[in-house]
């Protein structure tokens, strides 16, 4: 069964109003882009930059996740109905581990809505929807981190994609989540196993994290692994490894990463794609495909929002039936493997639907600006739900290999 998968995607409508999306930018290369105006105008001696107050990370409200939150973004409903092949519906609560013995900390990608260049530190319902979808599942194998920070805004890098100068301090946003970090080791560390988690412009914040806080220092040996997703992301040249982090190869392997870009099988990157670009000097962007690592062959255990990454509800799963819950789950419908080429590494996504069954033939994720798919985004709105189970079921599977490894020594 077809069902009608035209979005209007926010993002897009902005893309458009800004001077087109023919000339779209994604996220990491315009912050790529504006930290190089940056270095520049600061060595220049440019003095519009002014003082900012440091952020408090004793101050609960300056975290979207934090077990010592009450009512939390990370605590809103996230059941989901998996929807099977011949139309049946089976809804499944969540259920958050009561101790899980190990901690998440994720940084959200490029979300904010907010007028300036950069955001404030008041969360808006745009910061806190993007969290509880990327980040709340991981409740079933973790205690959940979360902060809020100064990131270059959602609205600051369209207004740059229609020709605007750079106005932003892309430094003020890592700065919040170093600062966020080290809070977390002095008050609620203790010994325990991490695993990093970053999406979009939250992953280039945590490839920063990991290679200019985190290596060489007495926290090394507590990051079980690091997920930097949807983020054009090399490995060391001489090495193959982030640092002395390695590619994970198995689904309980710690010490590891896994990234990825995502993009349907059908539709693989276009030259001027602006992720999983091969480098200037020919090295491969990072694939590591989480439906591998977690045992399932290749198929995909997605969590997919009905109401999107932009919290527009639109998303359709089967004819005739109404799913109640916030998400849903397709099995059988999606897998994924890692294609390289000469000028692309990324996550192929297969969406293998049957018109001739109630369920949807395809999926919501691509980046939309009136009828045209903008291609070069891939499925980046979707890069950790399409594998969120899978996802979850490899930090779990990490979480035994570490306390049990750190329980002998």
């Amino acid at each position: 069964m077809r069902i009608q998968t035209s979005v209007i995607a926010l993002l897009g409508l902005t893309l458009a109003a800004c001077g087109g999306a023919e000339e779209s930018t994604s996220p990491e290369q315009a912050a790529d882009n504006v930290a190089e105006a940056s270095e520049s105008e600061t060595d220049a001696g440019d003095d519009t930059a002014q003082a900012v107050e440091q952020a408090d990370y004793a101050d609960m409200s300056n975290w979207l996740c934090h077990p010592g939150k009450e009512d939390d973004a990370c605590s809103e409903d996230l059941s989901y109905t998996v929807v099977n092949a011949d139309g049946t519906l089976e809804e499944m609560a969540f259920e958050p581990a009561e101790a899980p013995p190990i901690d998440c900390f994720y940084v959200y990608p490029t979300i904010s809505f907010d007028t300036t260049p950069n955001s404030d530190l008041n969360a808006g319902p745009e910061e806190k929807r993007v969290a509880a979808s990327q980040f709340g599942a991981f409740g079933e194998a973790c205690r959940l981190f979360a902060p809020v920070y100064r990131q270059v805004t959602l609205t600051h890098l369209q207004s740059m994609m229609g020709g605007a100068a750079f106005t932003a301090d892309p430094e003020l946003g890592f700065g919040d989540v170093v600062d966020a970090w080290n809070t977390y080791l002095e008050t609620e560390n203790d010994g325990r196993g991490v695993v990093l988690i970053g999406h979009s412009q939250g992953a280039r914040m945590v490839e920063r994290l990991l290679r200019e806080e985190v290596l060489g220092s007495d926290s090394e040996d507590l990051v079980i692994s690091a997920m930097p997703i949807g983020y054009t992301m090399y490995a060391d040249a001489d090495t193959g490894n982030v640092g002395t982090f390695p590619l994970c190869e198995s689904g309980d392997q710690t010490g590891c990463v896994v990234g990825y870009v995502s993009f349907r099988s059908d539709f693989p990157p276009p030259e001027d794609s602006r992720f999983g670009n091969t480098g200037p000097e020919g090295q491969q962007a990072i694939c590591v495909n989480p439906a591998e690592l977690s045992g399932d062959n290749g198929a995909l255990d997605a969590r997919l929002s009905q109401s999107g990454f932009f919290g527009i509800e639109n998303a359709s799963f089967v004819e005739g039936q109404t799913i109640t819950t916030p998400y849903a789950a397709m099995p059988g419908m999606l897998s994924a493997e890692c294609v390289e080429t000469d000028g692309h590494t990324y996550l192929a996504v297969t969406v293998d639907g049957d018109p001739n069954d109630p369920r949807a033939d395809d999926i919501l994720g691509d980046v939309v600006v009136g009828n045209n798919v903008l291609r070069d985004w891939g499925l980046h709105l979707i890069d950790i739900n399409v594998a969120m189970g899978n996802l979850v079921s490899i930090v779990e599977a990490q979480s035994d290999a570490w306390t049990a490894s750190n329980a002998e020594e």
